[in-house]
């Protein structure tokens, strides 16, 4: 049995493995997770085609919790061997398909900046920019009623600082994270910044250093491959379509009304 991948592509972890896998041309089965579907969200629309697009039909989301122990994606299985979060599976890939160096550089200082950046990325980035779609889509949609802007707002503000932190810690005038090829540290930071553009919060308009970094990561990894990883995220309004199960919204609004207050 070949290399399986199961993935949302509306996941900024499994969009970066995605990403990771297609530009550097490791052969995988897509084996498409509708994570909202089977943990939140209710029926979501069908994906867009592709080759290794997700794609209507059966979700795999009970195979997915079969591989991975902690019954989330991305998860990984490759034979006998599984393998769950983002970090050690791209790294995993990294490692076993001997993938250019600059990636994850065999240099020990060099390689540090990015596990350094690994480390930073959870509590700051990641910690601020998801939200942004819970308070302007998600929420709304099981509650039946917006958030105050001053949620929002709060939130903008947190992931203000961060990527003030981003610019001035870790890019500086570099090209990239590390210097001056892409990173895996850069793959990481992109996909999550991307999840505020989809729900209309662009942070890149009134940052040009933020915004040429963005530039040249889509260089990087190829813009066709980056636009097909994001368009699901980018459409990200047509969630408010969907049909979702009465029982599951009234299992989870009590839950995230308390997000309200």
């Amino acid at each position: 049995m070949g290399l399986e991948l199961y993935l949302d592509l509306l996941s900024q972890p499994c969009r970066s493995i995605y990403i990771f896998a297609r530009s550097n041309n490791i052969p995988f089965e897509f084996k498409h997770v509708e994570l909202f579907k089977d943990s939140v969200l209710g029926k979501k629309p069908a994906a867009g085609s592709g080759a290794e697009q997700p794609r209507a039909g059966p979700s795999n989301s009970e195979g997915a919790g079969k591989v991975s122990l902690l019954k989330k994606v991305p998860a990984l299985k490759d034979g006998d061997f599984t393998l769950a979060e983002c970090t050690a599976i791209l790294l995993y890939l990294s490692r076993k398909y001997n993938t250019p160096d600059h990636w994850y550089p065999s240099d020990i200082q060099q390689r540090a900046r990015v596990d350094e950046y690994l480390s930073w990325h959870h509590a700051n980035i990641r910690a601020s920019a998801p939200k942004t779609m819970w308070i302007k889509v998600l929420i709304p949609l099981f509650t039946g009623q917006p958030l105050p802007s001053e949620k929002l707002q709060e939130v903008m503000e947190g992931l203000s600082t961060s990527l003030k932190q981003f610019e001035e810690r870790f890019l500086q005038d570099k090209a990239f994270i590390i210097g001056s090829e892409i990173s895996l540290a850069d793959l990481v930071a992109i996909v999550e910044l991307m999840q505020p553009v989809g729900v209309g919060c662009d942070i890149f308009e009134d940052r040009p250093r933020l915004r040429e970094w963005r530039r040249r990561v889509e260089d990087a990894v190829g813009k066709e491959l980056f636009f097909q990883a994001h368009e699901m995220i980018l459409n990200i309004k047509e969630l408010s379509n969907i049909q979702i199960d009465p029982q599951l919204k009234e299992q989870l609004a009590p839950v995230l009304m308390k997000m309200l207050k």
